[in-house]
């Protein structure tokens, strides 16, 4: 697991691992019933404090990405696949939103935009 810190962000440091962490679940690099490894080792492998990625940790198992076993570990949680469709339906809107915004300020039409969507969709 890959995780690259910014001092230059504008996010505190737990926010910048929370978001890059439920990113990777999003989109299915962390497998659900994976084991994450301990605060103490990510905070090793981070140069943090493990208070930083106890609060990354707790936001991701507050929003139902992870789930803490007592004396077995952290893993993703398998419990959120619902949660993650929800959660990528509202990235997807909001990249139309924006996407509609840029059509309107270009003068692109429904059909026109409808038909650039339907080309990018069946390129794969």
């Amino acid at each position: 697991m890959e995780i690259l810190l910014s001092n230059s962000s504008d996010k505190p440091i737990y926010e910048q691992i929370t978001s890059q962490i439920k990113e990777m679940i999003m989109k299915g690099e962390l497998k659900p019933g994976e084991a994450m490894p301990s605060m103490r080792k990510l905070a090793k492998s981070l140069h943090v404090s493990v208070i930083t990625t106890q609060r990354a940790y707790d936001d991701l198992q507050r929003d139902g990405f992870i789930l803490t076993v007592p004396a077995k570990g952290t893993f993703v949680s398998t419990q959120n696949q619902d949660f993650i469709r929800e959660e990528n339906l509202r990235r997807i809107e909001a990249h139309l939103t924006d996407a509609v915004s840029l059509a309107r300020e270009n003068g692109l039409s429904l059909d026109e935009l409808r038909s650039t969507l339907e080309l990018i969709y069946r390129e794969d």
